[in-house]
């Protein structure tokens, strides 16, 4: 439970600013945008009270759009993106960034004070591969690392990993998909997180 409350606190800080003519360093943007977001939450009484259409909608607006879940879903999936065909493919993207919407908002539902310590970019120039290290504080609580890969993809940085106390989210993920993928196939899979989709989306109507 440590690891899963730590992963939604965290997740709601790796967010992208929009895009510009020149390419933001990728640790000036993970500290340029998580503040715009934290600001946001901060000045919007509704949000920090729990409003899940407000927060889908920051979610959708400052975290999402420069993930790269094509890339992400690759990795999630393995071997097993080769194997599927192109229409399960585009629904495994399709219903994983879904999934990512609810857990994503989540995280910014149950921010709480948390602040952010940002340590130095350690990548050579010319790099378009690297890892920006932070620090969640947590009032009366032990400092959480957090670490965000990513991409350089024309002149725009892509997120594809995120990593909580050195734990990676695609990692994680990749072992329960594997093994939804064993029990009932690819189709399973993808049904599996329809599902779950539609059952958060209930829940969220019903608190909105």
């Amino acid at each position: 439970m440590k690891l899963i409350r730590s992963f939604l606190v965290a997740a709601l800080l790796m967010t992208a600013a929009h895009a510009n003519a020149e390419a933001v360093p990728p640790d000036a943007l993970v500290k340029q945008t998580a503040t715009e977001v934290l600001d946001a939450i901060k000045k919007d009484k509704d949000i920090q009270n729990g409003d899940m259409k407000k927060i889908v909608a920051l979610t959708e607006e400052k975290i999402l759009p420069h993930f790269d879940f094509e890339r992400m879903s690759r990795i999630v999936l393995g071997r097993n993106w080769t194997k599927a065909s192109k229409e399960q493919q585009t629904q495994f993207v399709t219903e994983f960034r879904t999934l990512l919407v609810r857990t994503y908002s989540s995280a910014l539902a149950k921010y709480r004070n948390q602040t952010i310590d940002y340590k130095p970019l350690r990548a050579a120039s010319g790099d378009t591969d690297v890892t920006v290290k932070t620090e969640i504080i947590q009032p009366g609580g032990p400092a959480v690392p957090v670490d965000y890969t990513l991409e350089k993809k024309n002149d725009e940085w892509k997120v594809y990993d995120v990593a909580i106390e050195g734990v990676s989210l695609v990692t994680n993920y990749r072992g329960q998909f594997a093994n939804e993928i064993k029990s009932g196939g690819m189709d399973g899979l993808i049904q599996r997180l329809v599902d779950k989709n539609k059952q958060n989306n209930g829940s969220a109507s019903k608190q909105g």
